[in-house]
Parts: structure tokens; sequence; C-alpha cells
């Protein structure tokens, strides 16, 4: 069988997989992150006997829940041996994202991760410098949090240390790969620490509660402020991570001068709105309005990105010089930037663009790839110019025309 055909299917499985586990993983964190904040103290004595720190009350499907949150081990029965884990969505997440990052960017790095116009080298290097950012992201991280984390204003202090290396590593990641693998990249560096957050302190340091409860002594406190802590992390993390991963299918916002820029407004936005969400579950039960202000500055964040991105008009003096939108000049540009991709003998995603009926057989798609998202050619590796994209936008505007 084909392997170029195998890739494909490994592709689309991985990426399925990888959606299902992340939906699990960001829904579960959602649901016990609005649970947290909207709790309210016990008003009736049997559950304040019981040890009950907080209770909800929630409507569902027909019925009643009433949701009981305990500090410590429950006063009226033993801990439970029978414990409910939230974990495996976290690592089947992240292991089908390293698979598909594998399988995709890793074993193709001269075809996904480098882009010649902004840092020549090889494959090898390109690859070992992008599995480097994942290691080096946590690692610098979780030291900031470690260190940082517990002084006076910790919180406030880690929050702007770890947003501004966020942005240096932003910046770094789009000097050295091409633009669309330098986003899903800081995407995958923070879905990396996001997991590891699980993997090496939040499901070890609740296993150490248990043990400590279980054996009748007092757990170490520094376990239930770290896994909140971290927690807290990785929930304003979901949406910049979302928002990162999906980049690759909208070539327009990776293709700037200053594409690091829009990634960062971009992942500012996504976190600003989670923030409001976040907020108004506890406001709700304080009786107080809800902060949509931090969800308006979001969302004029990302609106200003997209209008920032918008594709200027050329004005008259430049469309009288333009090259006539002819289906021969389209024909000329096809064969020079996408046929060596498109062709009889390698159709790359079955497409092949090597005649003229089959060029405007694929109009459509040329014109979405090209043009829209600008996604084709893959990292502009044929150099495609924006008058080009403009004469095939013209072209297909007025009909795409064959004469």
């Amino acid at each position: 069988m084909d392997t170029t055909y195998l890739i494909e299917v490994a592709n689309l499985l991985l990426r399925w997989a990888h959606v299902i586990t992340a939906m699990a993983w960001i829904g579960s964190s959602f649901y016990f992150v609005m649970l947290d904040n909207s709790l309210s103290p016990p008003e009736h004595d049997d559950l304040k006997q019981k040890g009950v720190d907080g209770e909800m009350w929630a409507v569902h499907g027909g019925g009643f829940y009433h949701s009981n949150k305990y500090m410590v081990a429950p006063r009226w029965l033993p801990l439970p041996q029978n414990l409910h884990w939230s974990f495996w969505e976290s690592y089947s997440t992240w292991l089908t994202g390293f698979a598909l990052f594998t399988t995709l960017y890793l074993f193709n790095a001269g075809t996904y991760l480098i882009d010649k116009s902004v840092y020549d080298w090889s494959p090898m290097a390109a690859g070992a410098s992008a599995l480097g950012f994942l290691l080096a992201f946590w690692l610098i991280y979780d030291g900031i949090c470690r260190t940082l984390g517990q002084r006076k204003n910790g919180d406030l202090i880690v929050g702007a240390a770890v947003t501004l290396f966020i942005i240096v590593a932003s910046w770094l990641a789009c000097q050295l790969f091409s633009g669309r693998a330098a986003f899903l990249l800081v995407g995958a560096m923070i879905a990396t620490a996001m997991s590891a957050n699980v993997f090496v302190w939040i499901i070890p340091g609740q296993k150490k509660v248990i043990a400590s409860l279980r054996a009748g002594e007092k757990p170490d406190p520094v376990h239930g402020w770290r896994g909140k802590q971290r927690s807290v992390h990785n929930t304003y993390f979901t949406l910049p991570v979302i928002i990162a991963m999906l980049s690759n299918h909208y070539g327009w916002l990776y293709q700037g001068a200053h594409n690091w820029i829009v990634l960062v407004l971009m992942m500012l936005g996504g976190a600003l709105i989670r923030h409001s969400f976040a907020a108004r579950h506890k406001a709700h039960v304080q009786g107080r309005r809800t902060p949509w202000e931090h969800a308006i500055i979001g969302t004029l964040v990302i609106i200003g990105v997209m209008v920032g991105l918008a594709p200027r008009k050329a004005n008259e003096a430049d469309a009288a010089s333009a090259t006539p939108a002819t289906f021969a000049a389209v024909q000329a540009i096809v064969a020079e930037r996408c046929v060596a991709c498109h062709n009889a003998q390698l159709q790359s995603k079955n497409v092949a663009l090597h005649t003229p009926a089959l060029i405007r057989q694929h109009a459509q798609s040329v014109y979405q790839q090209t043009v829209v998202l600008k996604l084709m050619p893959m990292n502009n590796a044929s150099q495609i110019t924006d008058a080009e994209r403009s004469v095939i936008r013209r072209w297909f505007e007025a009909g795409a025309k064959a004469e």
C-alpha cells in the first residue's frame, strides 16, 4: 500500500482520536472549574457535621444534582477506596497529539517545520529543536511556578512571568520555524506543560494527600496549593492552545512578517475570554455582576487582529499595471508554483494540476487554498507572490473561464 496514503490514514485517525480525547479533557476541566467557582458554604447542619466545605445544586436533563466538596476526608465515613480520577483524558490528549506531531511534522520536518526564507537549517536540527521547545518550556515554566509562586502576590508574579515567557517563546519560534509550524509548536509546548502539570504535580500530589489521610496523618498543604495553582493555569492555557492548534488551517494568520504578534494577541484574547467565564461562576454565587469586560476586551483584541490582517484592495494604478487575469496567466503560475507537487506522478492530497482540464476541474480548490486560506504552496516553498495570488483571485472571481 502507498506510503503517502498510509501517512494520510494515520493523520486522520490520530487527529480524530486527539480531538475526541481533547474534548473529554477540556470538558472535565471546564466542569470542575465551574463547580469549584460555584460552590457556596453549606447551609444545613448535617452537611457541616459531615465536613462539607462547599455545595452546589444544579439542574440538568430533567434531574437535580447536589455536589459536595470536602477539603479533607469526610467526617462521617472512611475515605472510599473507589475514587474517580481525572487524568487519562489529559494523558490521552497529549499522547495522541504527540503522535500526530511526530507523524506529520517530525517525519516531514523538511516540508512542515522548515521555511528557508525564515531560517535555513537541516530537517534533523529543526526536529530536535522542536522537541527541545517542548522540554525547555516545561522546565522553565515549572521553575517559575516553584520559585515564585509562594512569594507575596505569587500568583500575580507567576502569571506575569509566564506570560512574558510565552511571548518570548512565540517570537523565537517564529524566527526559527515556518509560520504554520511555529504557531502549532507554541500550542504544543503549552499543552505539554498542561499535561505535565497533571502528570508531575496534580495527580501525585492528590495521591500523597490520600495516603496521609488513610494513615491518619495531616496532609502537607503544599500539595493542595500546588494542585490548585496548576489547575488554574491549565484552564487559562486552554483557549490559547486551541487557537494555536487551529491556526494551521488558516495561512493568512501565520504568513505575515510579524506573525508572532498575531499569535500572542490571539492567545491573549482567548485567555481574557476564558477569565470572564471562570470569574462569572464565582460572581453568580456571590451575587455580584458578571465581569464581562474581560471577554469584551478579549473579543475586541481578536477583532482588531482580524481587521489588521484584512486584505487591502489594490489602488487604480496598481490594478492598471497588474497582470491580466487570463487563463494563460493562471496556467503559467500553476505550472511554476504548484505542479511540482500536483502532477501525474505526484498528486499531493489527490489533486493534479498539470493539464488545463485539471486546473479548471480544481479551480475552486486552487482559489481556496492559494487565495482565501493561503495554505498553498506549503510554507510557500515555491515562493508564490501576492501579485500571482491576485491573478488567481481575479480569474476565479470572473468565472474561472478557460479562454
